[in-house]
């Protein structure tokens, strides 16, 4: 049932990126080695990499998404009318973690990304990046995290590119942050661009780490990246790495640890279970669960030898949004009893119309 939640916020954010013109692409699981040394994936990652050989050719499992969506860019001429070119990922990786550090959903060798990579130009960067931020702000408030804290990472030490770029950037991002409360990690930002970290606290005033808006001037000076101007001259683009979630399989251990299992029904595994009192009720149950199932609900029906009393103790502890029982009753009126766990939505229902009247009880997503 996990997947049923997974696949919920996969789709949901996947409806926000389509309206904000990204595009969707996939790239190999697997990758040459030359791909990783030209990234420097390989000289400062490799311990935490898969490696395989194939035809004598050295291959590495993904731990990230970022050399693939080079290769895209780079698969055709672009010119600066292409860009900001916004590329959505949700990408498979894979990382070699110490077995000691393995923890539940919130660390794992594999997980799934969902990875964005913005090309732009520099005086691109502030609206792209508000444009992230307001996204983030959005999503996470479909989950209840409203309470959200920003981290502006500024130049490390040793740092690509000159002064005068790491400043622009660094404006940049001041800018798209605009009103918004944010604190600052000086010189923490990666050797390759400065950084915006987010984190969520949850209703027991823990915070999480998950979202990440990176510059990255380092990328495209690696995999040779350019765009024609309208001079007709040839420039670098910045790219700028998101993530929203971090982890499609983390943000759900943490909205699991906020919620109690107790999640919105937007994304509840099962969103409905039918009770039938007795066998004699059973395929009427059957067609109450085939009537919401078709209107597009998640429906069971829980018919097992256990007593009524039992079951519907079960399905309150399994969170169910909605119970509904049916006896002789709601058979003859072609109704449900219908025992809502949020909400005042309680007492018989008809059947027609059901499904809406269900979606209609509870907050939208």
């Amino acid at each position: 049932k996990g997947m049923v939640v997974v696949n919920e916020i996969q789709s949901a954010l996947r409806t926000e990126l389509d309206g904000m013109g990204y595009q969707e692409i996939r790239t190999p699981t697997m990758l040459s080695d030359e791909l990783w040394k030209q990234s420097g994936h390989y000289e400062h990652y490799k311990d935490n990499m898969y490696f395989t050989e194939v035809d004598e050719q050295g291959f590495a499992v993904k731990p990230m998404n970022c050399p693939g969506a080079c290769l895209v860019f780079r698969s055709t001429r672009r010119s600066y009318r292409d860009l900001p070119l916004r590329l959505a990922e949700f990408g498979h990786v894979h990382r070699h973690e110490l077995s000691g550090v393995l923890h539940g959903l919130f660390r794992v060798r594999a997980f799934t990304q969902d990875d964005a990579h913005v090309f732009c130009r520099m005086d691109q960067i502030q609206s792209e990046v508000r444009s992230i931020l307001d996204l983030t702000e959005r999503f996470y408030a479909r989950f209840g995290f409203e309470d959200v804290s920003m981290f502006l990472s500024t130049r490390p030490e040793k740092a690509t590119g000159t002064p005068e770029m790491w400043d622009q950037a660094e404006e940049a991002l001041r800018q798209a942050l605009g009103d918004r409360e944010y604190g600052i990690k000086e010189g923490d930002g990666a050797f390759y661009g400065p950084k915006i970290d987010i984190q969520v606290t949850d209703t027991m005033g823990r915070s999480w780490q998950l979202g990440t808006c990176q510059l990255d001037f380092y990328m495209p000076e690696r995999f040779g990246l350019t765009y024609t101007t309208a001079d007709d001259t040839e420039e670098r683009p910045v790219i700028i790495h998101r993530a929203i979630t971090g982890s499609l399989e983390r943000f759900l251990g943490i909205l699991l640890e906020d919620t109690g299992g107790d999640l919105p029904f937007w994304i509840a595994p099962e969103q409905a279970r039918v009770i039938p009192v007795s066998d004699r009720h059973a395929p009427y149950a059957d067609e109450v669960c085939a009537t919401l199932r078709g209107s597009g609900l998640r429906a069971d029906v829980d018919g097992r030898g256990e007593s009524v009393g039992k079951r519907i103790r079960d399905g309150e502890l399994a969170k169910v949004p909605y119970l509904l029982i049916v006896g002789d009753r709601e058979v003859e009126t072609r109704t449900a009893s219908v025992r809502a766990r949020h909400g005042d939505l309680d007492g018989d229902l008809p059947l027609i119309g059901l499904a809406d009247t269900l979606r209609a009880g509870v907050p939208a997503r």
